[in-house]
């Protein structure tokens, strides 16, 4: 099955505009989070390029922010660009711990080649194995205990598109199978 920006646009659209205010929006240079405001009726969060994984990413993002940080642009985040130091660099992924387990997830239950993200190219150091095996343990664990409400709605019709309503099991989630 194609997986298309388009389609995630629509689904998550079609899911979550009524229920939270939230749409999902293609395209621009840089990822970002939009609440509400004066010109936009919606909190938008705007996904890069069209990239199918991008707009998984900052799905996994809302789905960690909780209420008050869904008012904030970019949900109050501090980013550093590309090319951060090794300390930096763990930092980053101490807080990419749940996105990327929820983004994982997600990936799955879209059919969807999921892939762990360092977010720093030039830094010349992909995603630590401690990062994979947290992440790892992460999806473990919200498979083992639940998602919350809104990442399982998402995951739910992400499943009910691509894999014709089979629901997802712990073992299709493998560290030897990601990279």
């Amino acid at each position: 099955m194609k997986h298309s920006p388009e389609t995630l646009v629509k689904l998550f659209n079609q899911t979550f505009i009524d229920s939270f205010n939230t749409e999902l929006v293609c395209c621009e240079e840089e990822p970002i989070y939009r609440p509400a405001d004066n010109q936009h009726p919606h909190h938008r969060i705007i996904f890069a390029h069209g990239f199918f994984a991008s707009a998984l990413h900052e799905i996994s993002h809302w789905c960690v922010a909780g209420e008050q940080r869904r008012l904030l642009e970019d949900f109050g985040y501090w980013y550093e660009p590309d090319g951060r130091s090794a300390e930096r660099q763990a930092e980053f992924e101490k807080v990419e711990v749940k996105p990327q387990a929820f983004e994982w997830i997600f990936s799955q239950s879209a059919g969807f080649t999921f892939h762990f993200s360092a977010d720093n190219l030039s830094g010349n150091c992909g995603a630590s194995e401690s990062f994979k095996q947290a992440v790892h343990q992460q999806v473990q664990n919200f498979l083992t205990h639940g998602l919350p409400t809104r990442a399982q709605m998402w995951s739910d019709v992400l499943i009910g598109h691509y894999r014709a309503d089979n629901p997802l099991k712990i073992e299709e989630f493998c560290l030897q199978t990601t990279w």
